[in-house]
């Protein structure tokens, strides 16, 4: 008939000596024990002090400490303000014309037999009289027409705005960037954190 093995252990803590304490029991049956007491007994003491010693190690919720804030305001001074931009894109319909000239068609003279007549006459009449010629009469030049070309196109607009403001500002010796909503100036508010490093506190806001 065999037995199952079987380990049993205590945790003691003594707040005095600040000592932890382990009690461990390992039961085996007589035939496992008789084949390799020593190996298989170390086996299972080793398995429950890791088990028993990992939660001992849990910190316990109710020990953390609560670290309360302490803040103030001051000044930091401004070195370099850099605004960061938006870029928009956007088509506008414009009206575009263009300036055209058109130069009139002269309608040409009817040409009847008494005018080529009258002209035949006159021509032998000056051949006979000798007189000097006269200037003849400058010719108006008919004037020019314009017209208008006009065609309806999209005009491409392209334009930035500011929307946000990259702040170099040293407080301390130390220098520092923050991107701001708005231009702080020449001096810059901050609000100043100091309160202990302790490692798993809970951080409470100033009251």
């Amino acid at each position: 008939m065999s037995w199952p093995a079987l380990a049993i252990g205590w945790v003691a803590f003594s707040p005095g000596d600040r000592k932890l304490h382990t009690l461990t029991y390992c039961l085996a049956t007589p035939s496992l024990v008789l084949m390799r007491p020593s190996l298989f007994f170390m086996l299972l003491c080793v398995f429950a002090w890791q088990a028993l010693a990992a939660h001992a190690a849990e910190p316990d919720p109710k020990n953390r400490v609560v670290v309360i804030e302490n803040v103030k305001l001051d000044y930091a001074q401004v070195l370099n303000v850099e605004p960061v931009y938006q870029t928009l894109r956007a088509t506008r319909i414009e009206e575009q014309c263009e300036a055209e000239q058109i130069a009139p068609v002269a309608a040409a003279p009817a040409v009847d037999d008494e005018g080529r007549i009258n002209r035949m006459v006159d021509s032998v009449k000056e051949m006979f009289s000798r007189r000097p010629e006269l200037p003849s009469a400058p010719v108006a030049v008919p004037p020019t027409s314009t017209r208008r070309n006009c065609r309806v196109v999209e005009v491409p607009r392209e334009f930035r705005r500011p929307i946000a403001f990259d702040v170099d500002y040293v407080y301390k010796g130390t220098k520092y960037r923050s991107r701001l909503p708005e231009d702080p100036g020449n001096r810059l508010r901050i609000r100043v954190s100091v309160t202990p490093y302790i490692p798993d506190a809970i951080v409470a806001p100033p009251r």
